[in-house]
């Protein structure tokens, strides 16, 4: 199964716990989120002070944000705020962290593990690693980067982008008095940790600092607002689209439909593709949102439904040419 909903989570209310697998002794841990299935996670990690491991590499897709503290990696030092995407098979350098540091850890494709090794495996996508401190090296950028966009007063830095899946992590901002007043669901999964700061939303109550949610896909949320502000990292798993309505009972299977009818309207040939050849995807009316959609004329045209279709026109051009030939 997916990772299962969680929200809200606080989770400085929780305990760390000893890391005991080969490669991590030394460090604590938390579970924020997990999919049991594949062993893929999100891991808030404690490295007490001393903590030091040999140049390795992992056989998933790796994302670190530092939370607190300092961790040298190889030549680099990563402090608060540092954010590095490592490829599945790429080796990081020697470990060391001297006084101590907290980070999320993210494994995006199984467990966690190590291997100690001082060179790429062969097979490493070795292009894709990053490693940059975000707080000085990324630039903020409006909240409409994500089209439809939320309200005025969010900002977005993209720290990792996958060209394939459209998947983005990035951090975000809400600014003091923040609010709006509308619900949104997604086709994505999504993640976020508060780094500092609270806010409110409607179904959830307060998410303070330290607080964490993993949303998956159509799951309504809003409306929100924040008083004083806050600063979050935040994940999805594909591309990030937003759905807007004003319905607070709206249910999973209502926004799949509504999300459905979306794709019929602006993609009616890959909708009937979808929908005609036995995949799992959500039916029902052919739009769940306007169901007299499909009576215009424009759209009847765009599914080959108009009565002036080219069957009947060949038909009659056959019908034609027999009546002629009776004649001779």
């Amino acid at each position: 199964m997916a990772r299962p909903h969680i929200e809200p989570y606080v989770e400085l209310d929780s305990p760390f716990k000893k890391f005991d697998l080969n490669g991590f002794k030394g460090s604590h841990y938390k579970v924020l989120s997990m999919d049991t299935d594949t062993g893929a996670c999100t891991l808030k990690v404690r490295f007490d002070g001393g903590f030091s491991r040999k140049p390795g590499m992992s056989y998933s897709d790796m994302e670190v944000f530092v939370l607190k503290g300092g961790i040298k990696v190889g030549k680099e030092v990563w402090g608060e705020g540092h954010y590095a995407f490592v490829p599945a098979g790429m080796h990081l350098g020697a470990l060391k962290v001297p006084r101590g540091a907290e980070a999320l850890v993210m494994y995006n494709d199984s467990e966690p593990s190590y291997v100690e090794s001082n060179r790429n495996h062969q097979l490493s996508l070795t292009a894709g690693f990053s490693s940059f401190n975000s707080y000085n090296d990324a630039p903020w950028g409006p909240g409409n980067l994500v089209s439809p966009s939320v309200a005025t007063g969010v900002g977005i830095k993209v720290l990792h982008f996958d060209p394939l899946t459209q998947a983005i992590s990035f951090l975000y901002y809400m600014s003091p008095e923040f609010q709006q007043n509308n619900i949104s669901y997604h086709d994505c999964a999504e993640e976020s940790y508060h780094i500092w700061g609270d806010s409110w939303m409607m179904q959830f109550g307060e998410l303070p600092t330290g607080g964490y949610f993993w949303r998956p896909p159509w799951i309504d949320h809003g409306a929100f607002k924040c008083k004083l502000g806050c600063i979050a990292f935040g994940r999805t798993d594909s591309k990030l689209h937003n759905y807007f309505h004003y319905n607070p009972w709206a249910t999973p299977d209502e926004n799949k439909l509504r999300a459905a009818a979306h794709l019929y309207r602006q993609r009616p040939q890959l909708y009937d593709w979808t929908a005609g050849h036995g995949h799992n995807h959500p039916h029902g009316p052919p739009d769940f949102q306007y169901p007299d959609y499909q009576d215009d004329a424009q759209v009847r045209q765009l599914h080959g439904n108009t009565p002036n279709s080219t069957k009947p026109a060949a038909k009659k051009k056959a019908t034609r040419k027999k009546a002629g030939a009776s004649k001779r």
